[in-house]
């Protein structure tokens, strides 16, 4: 429960598996990380949570909305601020793509620049 109660405190930030094992430890001291990673991938697993690769190897977090389509994302390559792209950009490209006999099963698209703040 604590798990998502981090979560839901933080609604909006994409948050790795180690950020949320750092807040949910505060609440609960005797959490090991490997219970942090199992249930954040139980809760991927049941549609629960949106697990997204942004950097290398590093998974992010993030409630999954049923009445939200898909998104993408712009991340500030010096402060790693994330900003969500509410329109599905790519969704034409998808259907060009189809034309030629492709089944697209999944997209994903991430641009990287450099925010207001740390322009």
């Amino acid at each position: 429960m604590a798990i998502l109660e981090v979560l839901d405190d933080n609604q909006g930030k994409h948050l790795s598996a180690e950020q949320i094992f750092l807040m949910v430890k505060k609440r609960r001291p005797n959490i090991g990380m490997a219970t942090v990673y199992r249930t954040l991938e139980l809760f991927a697993n049941l549609d629960i949570l949106h697990k997204t690769s942004f950097d290398a190897g590093v998974f992010r977090y993030e409630f999954c909305d049923i009445d939200r389509h898909h998104h993408h994302h712009v991340i500030c390559v010096e402060c790693g601020d994330i900003v969500e792209l509410e329109d599905d950009l790519l969704h034409p490209l998808e259907k060009e793509v189809e034309k030629r006999g492709f089944k697209v099963v999944d997209h994903s698209l991430i641009i990287y620049g450099k925010c207001p703040e740390c322009q």
